[in-house]
């Protein structure tokens, strides 16, 4: 398995990010501009957490602050695709919520051990390695430090807030419902991007998408109690 992913991680480190002798050919053909440095500094970020990965997420996120930010926000990627990954969204949603508690209160706290020893398969790793390529793309297109008042220390306590929120978002269980983790994966993955880029406009983009995700979970449990309630009169007449 393990030569399998280093395998995995040479073919997407080829395919993906250049390398170093054809950086110059690169440089002699890329605009300059904002956008060529945000891609720059997508692809520095990408490159090093790729080549973090561990077995398990204790591992891999480490225990910086903004390492923690980006892996939060690749990890939660998957879940924006209709694909089955039994588990996921408990792990995410609870490395959310210690996330936010770290952004909230300036300092990272541990994980728990359930979720530090939490092994990552070879079908999660490659497809987080593909989400690199994807995240570079979307990210060098969408992200650029702008609005830098929503990303300062002032706000450190919304920003955890906000995060907090979108990861309740998915830790609830919704019944019935299929593929419910779309809008909490969206809100974490803007939110985790936007605080890692100071990405203003991403970060508002993230609020919105976290007020739909809770009221989209209160809406649905409110649904469903509404739904239970009548069965139950029903077949108590």
């Amino acid at each position: 398995m393990i030569a399998k992913f280093a395998s995995i991680n040479e073919m997407v480190s080829r395919k993906f990010f250049q390398s170093p002798s054809d950086q110059p050919a690169r440089a002699a053909r890329a605009p300059a501009g904002p956008r060529a440095g945000c891609r720059s500094t997508v692809e520095r970020i990408a490159s090093a957490h790729l080549a973090s990965m561990g077995d398990t997420v204790g591992d891999t996120v480490g225990q910086g602050a903004r390492q923690r930010l980006v892996w939060l926000g690749l990890l939660a990627m998957p879940l924006l695709f209709p694909v089955a990954l039994p588990g996921m969204a408990s792990a995410v949603g609870t490395l959310c919520l210690l996330v936010a508690f770290g952004v909230g209160m300036g300092h990272s706290v541990p994980l728990p051990g359930w979720l530090a020893r939490r092994e990552l398969s070879a079908r999660v790793k490659a497809m987080l390695a593909s989400m690199l390529h994807r995240a570079v793309r979307i990210m060098a297109r969408m992200g650029r430090a702008r609005m830098l008042p929503l990303s300062n220390r002032p706000a450190r306590l919304f920003n955890g807030l906000m995060l907090g929120a979108a990861g309740l978002a998915m830790v609830v269980p919704v019944p019935v419902i299929t593929f419910d983790n779309v809008l909490p994966a969206l809100a974490i993955v803007l939110i985790a991007w936007g605080l890692r880029l100071r990405d203003g406009l991403m970060l508002l983009a993230g609020y919105g998408v976290t007020a739909a995700a809770v009221a989209s979970v209160m809406l649905l449990w409110w649904g469903g109690a509404v739904v239970a309630t009548d069965l139950l009169a029903w077949a108590t007449r």
